[in-house]
């Protein structure tokens, strides 16, 4: 068996493991990092002069919490072989994964739409958004659940695959540090305009290929044509060069309309629309969930098909 194949392997693995576990309630990998990352920021960043102002600052603290998690992840790579390192693999990609968390988190927002209870929905759906709950109505919390379900299918799923695929732990690990300093360092106001401009732009760049994967996964298992459509045309419209696509696909995918006006703590944000059709409902959450779920197993299929067929044209080449 080749080494694409033993990697398909560990995916599903990982898949199955976040199926059955779903987020480590306490003392997950991310969490402790979030902590340090929050450290290096405020010791790096702590001048008044300083604050916000220095790239060259923000490329030191990206440096300075990548190196030691590489370097580890290559000391492992050497210290473990055989099946202790493809156990270490599929630990490490769970760790990565949250398909489970994320249905959970939208699942919790869905159900409460569903029983008309507002408030208890603006609290589920800032538990993974950014934006002034208070002052969604029922169509801006389903919006807002809806699109966070379709771009942390991205980033937390679809990407972390990816990257293992094609750089294994190292791969995975070096995509969720960057993945998680910017959605902690990339915000564009006074304090981390300059400082988090490192890790936005290595997120944008790492993302780029897998959020338009993850986008034509969504146009394929939902309304293909209104899906690419929405991706071709509005795309350009929105300020994220990989939320927009894969945002737009999904939302023509399901056929419904996202993007528009939200409230934020600096006040209204006029956003583009993306999609088309109607707006979004608790019916729609649940949509988008079972989007991503489909997604990971039209992934597992495919990988597995092209490793069988792989494998068996090796066997051919051997055996002639």
């Amino acid at each position: 068996m080749d080494q694409f194949a033993f990697s398909v392997i560990v995916c599903l693995v990982a898949v199955l493991l976040d199926r059955w576990l779903g987020e480590p309630r306490r003392w997950h990998p991310l969490v402790g990092f979030g902590r340090f990352a929050g450290l290096i920021e405020q010791w790096l960043n702590r001048l008044p002069e300083h604050r916000g102002r220095s790239i060259s600052l923000g490329l030191l603290g990206v440096l300075i919490v990548v190196i030691p998690v590489l370097t580890v992840a290559e000391a492992l790579k050497w210290a473990t072989d055989g099946w202790a390192y493809r156990l270490l693999e599929a630990l490490v990609l769970y760790f990565a994964l949250s398909i489970r968390g994320l249905t959970e988190h939208g699942r919790a927002v869905s159900a409460a739409l569903h029983g008309g209870d507002i408030e208890r929905a603006r609290e589920q759906v800032g538990r993974i958004v950014s934006r002034k709950v208070s002052e969604l109505d029922e169509q801006g919390v389903a919006t807002a659940a809806s699109e966070s379900m379709l771009e942390n299918g991205a980033d937390a799923v679809f990407a972390s695959l990816f990257w293992f695929l094609v750089a294994g732990i190292p791969g995975v690990l070096l995509h969720r540090i960057v993945n998680t300093l910017d959605a902690m360092w990339g915000y564009r106001n006074e304090r981390y305009l300059y400082f988090g401009r490192v890790a936005a732009r290595m997120d944008d760049v790492m993302n780029w290929l897998p959020a338009r994967l993850t986008a034509l996964t969504y146009a394929i298992l939902g309304n293909t044509r209104l899906a690419w459509r929405c991706w071709r045309t509005q795309t350009p419209r929105w300020d994220s060069p990989n939320a927009g696509p894969v945002m737009a696909a999904g939302a023509g995918a399901l056929g419904i309309s996202l993007g528009g006006p939200a409230p934020y703590q600096s006040g209204i944000r006029q956003r583009p629309v993306l999609g088309m059709g109607p707006v979004a409902t608790a019916g729609t959450v649940d949509e988008a969930i079972g989007l991503v779920r489909r997604g990971v197993w039209l992934w597992l299929g495919l990988l597995g098909l092209v490793a069988v067929v792989a494998e068996l044209l090796c066997v051919s080449v051997q055996t002639g």
